[in-house]
């Protein structure tokens, strides 16, 4: 018997949610079905140590703000748990866990919804199932020689479930600088491998600094409003980690902590891992951008009247570039026991049966609206606004989705 309902929200992490609770206010009678629990990939797929990036202030969801004792600290994964399944609670949201989406494909004016617990028709649907669902590990890493482990962020746990011996960390990211910095501190000796990368201190003037990206407009950028939209969904994350120290982690800091810093891994040949060369250039432009923006904060915080309430202007040592990096390393050689891949993440769409996808598998959409009627996404990498990524970001998204969704299902399109 197939089930009949408005609309299928895929995925019960903060966006689906976020998507149910704008569904339910709208009085638009749908399901959120889920694989696993809610907030299912902060449950299974974080390490340890991990900590959102973002200080607790700035986690709100709508109808729900932080209102803990720390509002300058940073929330663990059982935190962030916790605090998604309290929204999730609040919205009343219809969640289905444990149900695998397996098909969704076009039938009629709306889509047919196969899952492993039974068949639903619908007329919308909002893919809310994230971004980061496979590790991205490059097709050479199938010549790395055998005896060297391979790991991707979602198997890491903690320094001491990797073997013993020196470890290579590819990707110099939030991800990968924060991993290379917790096995060094261990005590095994670390290599980075470091390609294009996103610069910022910790704090600046005395405030955080994703404050800044916040009071100055930064994050409420439209993507409708920047020069290249694709290149902006594509950077990577950041290179802050989240610590009661507020300390700034980059790669100056993970020098002074005796990492050692190689360029990109562009290839495997004989055993041996190439890297390319010009450290120099890529450090130079990620101090550049970095100058930049805190630049665009200096004078935000005139223009403002603000400058009186943070500390004075500040600026950072230059990247220290290696007096000789190594542009090759003899993969056999026993220097290495365990690679671990820090070079992102992808969508996982194999149960996406309708042509809405780009020639890298990623959704086609504007603003959240994907290219088939009636089908919406969330939860994406600057998706309406730069902020889009973040859980702060999801609320403003949410809201213009859905009412783009109500729309068409009034016929207004």
């Amino acid at each position: 018997m197939i089930e009949r309902v408005t609309t299928v929200v895929i995925g019960a992490g903060h966006a689906g949610l976020a998507a149910s609770c704008f569904l339910g206010a709208r009085s638009i009678d749908h399901v959120v079905i889920e694989r696993g629990e809610v907030a299912n990939s902060w449950r299974r797929e974080r390490w340890d140590s991990f900590r959102l990036l973002t200080p607790n202030w700035q986690s709100r969801l709508p109808g729900l703000a932080y209102d803990g004792p720390d509002p300058d600290g940073y929330m663990t994964t059982k935190e962030v748990t916790q605090f998604i399944e309290r929204f999730a609670a609040l919205a009343g949201a219809p969640v289905r866990t444990g149900t695998t989406v397996t098909s969704v494909r076009r039938s009629g004016d709306g889509y047919h919804v196969t899952t492993d617990r039974g068949e639903i028709a619908c007329r919308t649907v909002v893919i809310a199932s994230g971004a980061c669902n496979l590790p991205s590990v490059p097709s050479f890493s199938e010549a790395v020689p055998a005896g060297v482990r391979q790991i991707t962020p979602y198997e890491y746990r903690e320094p001491g479930r990797l073997p013993d011996g020196g470890v290579l960390v590819v990707g110099a990211s939030a991800t990968g600088v924060q991993l290379a910095a917790e096995v060094r501190a261990s005590g095994r000796p670390v290599t980075l491998s470091v390609g294009e990368h996103v610069r910022l201190p910790r704090t600046y003037r005395g405030r955080d600094v994703l404050w800044w990206m916040d009071a100055s407009g930064v994050w409420d950028q439209r993507y409708d409003e920047l020069d290249d939209l694709t290149r902006a969904r594509r950077l990577p994350s950041p290179q802050l980690v989240g610590t009661p120290e507020r300390a700034t982690l980059d790669l100056n800091a993970l020098t002074d902590m005796g990492v050692e810093l190689v360029g990109r891994w562009a290839a495997v040949r004989d055993g041996k891992a190439l890297f390319s060369g010009g450290l120099r250039n890529v450090f130079s432009l990620a101090d550049l951008k970095m100058n930049r923006l805190l630049g665009t904060f200096d004078e935000w915080a005139r223009e403002s009247g603000r400058d009186g309430e943070v500390g004075p202007v500040e600026r950072f040592e230059p990247t220290r570039v290696p007096a000789s990096a190594r542009w090759q390393i003899d993969l056999g050689s026993g220097e290495f026991s365990t690679i671990i891949w820090a070079t992102g993440f992808r969508p996982d769409y194999r149960w996406l049966d309708v042509p809405v996808l780009d020639e890298k598998g990623h959704l086609r959409h504007d603003g959240g609206v994907v290219d088939s009627p009636g089908m919406y996404a969330l939860g994406l990498p600057v998706l309406r606004r730069r902020r889009s990524t973040f859980i702060n970001g999801i609320e403003d998204d949410a809201r213009e989705v859905i009412a783009h969704l109500a729309d068409h299902l009034a016929g207004r399109l």
